[in-house]
């Protein structure tokens, strides 16, 4: 089922610039997430502002993963476009992740709404490799579990040991 509704070119243009690496861009500005929502006015997928990290926002102590969980409304749906970066025993790797948060304490209405709609956005973001639906908070317990998404036997996250 389709809802009508369309993306807005912003978000088309992050999309863009997190897949290709520029030469000369520097690292700590490229963006590390960014969430995109339904307008207010139901009629297209914009850019949630104030929910993007850059890379150049994050300490190098951090917990990388539970930064960008973190950005998640508890109670709104939302769509999320996570760089990550991981290492397997074999290379280390980058790879985008399209995520679709809906949690079960949303509306059911916004609930429908994410889920008609996700077509339009998967459409404008041709070459995503992850795809990764959430519903609640305890699925997001640690990285760990972006394990079974990145189909891979991770041995480093964001830089540190798993």
């Amino acid at each position: 089922m389709a809802s009508g509704i369309s993306v807005n070119d912003e978000v088309v243009h992050i999309y863009n610039s997190m897949k290709v690496r520029k030469a000369g861009e520097c690292e700590s500005d490229r963006l590390k997430l960014v969430l995109f929502r339904v307008s207010d006015d139901g009629k297209e997928i914009v850019v949630d502002k104030g929910k993007q990290i850059f890379n150049r926002d994050l300490k190098s102590d951090e917990d990388v993963f539970k930064r960008v969980i973190s950005q998640f409304p508890e109670k709104e749906c939302r769509y999320a476009l996570y760089d990550t970066c991981y290492e397997t025993k074999e290379s280390k790797k980058e790879d985008l992740v399209f995520i679709t948060w809906v949690p079960d304490t949303a509306a059911i209405k916004s609930k429908m709404l994410y889920a008609s709609s996700k077509k339009a956005l998967s459409d404008k973001m041709k070459g995503i490799k992850f795809d990764w639906q959430v519903n609640e908070l305890g699925e997001l317990k640690d990285c760990a579990c972006l394990r079974e998404v990145l189909k891979a036997h991770v041995v480093a996250f964001e830089g540190k040991p798993v």
